[in-house]
């Protein structure tokens, strides 16, 4: 909903100053002009990128576009699955959450936090790696090198969607020149009309160049910040449940493995240790 508002803002200020100033609304209106800018940006995307990552823009642009999703209760939901996790193996071993790690869409245990399990990228990393770890012994020093190159190449495939997104909005200034610069040529056919018509169409031309800098600075770069810092939030959760499980592989216990994860959360919705250990003992009331 902020992302939304924002659009308006700047539609109604950009849109409003413009009318202020004596402008017509209708002046805007260059169906050739938006199709030949547009066009050639999505055509540029499209040539530039393979489909999986147009799907993943698609997918992140839908998300920034939906409510945060990383509230405090997704942090609290985050933070006691990996308590109840690691208490399952302190008791049971880790062979104890092949029910739970192998489907985790049909464990009584993620069933708790819903939360969690509609984000498929987290589900998969704490699944995975609780597997890799039971399935042979694996210290500390080795899991957070393994850890560390799969981040780094997950938030390499998951920036990338940003990245590509604002080298197109770079070059929408250019293509409103290609679109202004064959506004031009159109007046110039027509050079020998009158001075009205000339305006007309030079006036045509130039929205072409005001639209191409529109998209880029007040649409498309934003958005694609929007995104990139989205996709850096995902990262610091994927940090959180990766510090989790280095902290347990080198013997720390259950509540301060946990807390070293909590520590690695964004800071806008990160809880403290006292907050934490609330959550710990009202799930052990539960209990």
């Amino acid at each position: 909903m902020q992302k939304v508002f924002g659009v308006i803002i700047v539609m109604v200020c950009v849109v409003g100053g413009f009318l202020m100033s004596g402008g017509n609304i209708a002046s805007f209106w260059q169906p050739g002009e938006i199709i030949i800018i547009l066009g050639s940006g999505l055509g540029a995307m499209v040539l530039a990128n393979p489909r999986p990552v147009l799907k993943e823009m698609f997918r992140q642009f839908k998300s920034c576009m939906q409510k945060d999703e990383y509230t405090d209760e997704y942090q609290r939901q985050l933070l006691i699955l990996l308590y109840e996790l690691l208490e399952l193996v302190q008791s049971g071993g880790l062979k104890v959450l092949d029910e739970h790690i192998e489907e985790p869409h049909n464990s009584s245990l993620f069933q708790r936090y819903p939360l969690i399990l509609r984000d498929e990228a987290l589900i998969t990393f704490i699944s995975d790696n609780f597997r890799l770890m039971a399935m042979g012994k694996i210290n500390a020093h080795e899991l957070e090198g393994i850890l560390e190159q799969e981040l780094v190449a997950m938030e390499e495939n998951l920036l990338q969607p940003s990245r590509s997104l604002q080298r197109t909005a770079e070059a929408m200034p250019g293509f409103g020149i290609c679109a202004a610069v064959l506004g031009i040529i159109i007046t110039m056919q027509s050079i020998d009309g009158s001075i009205a018509i000339i305006g007309v169409k030079v006036a045509a031309a130039l929205v072409g160049t005001f639209l191409g800098v529109f998209f880029c600075y007040c649409l498309m770069d934003p958005v694609s910040n929007a995104m990139e810092q989205r996709t850096k939030n995902l990262l610091s959760v994927l940090e959180c449940v990766r510090t989790v499980l280095v902290n347990h592989a080198a013997g720390k216990p259950t509540l301060l493995a946990v807390d070293a994860g909590r520590k690695m959360l964004p800071m806008a919705s990160k809880p403290t240790f006292a907050t934490l250990d609330g959550w710990v003992a009202e799930m052990m009331g539960e209990e």
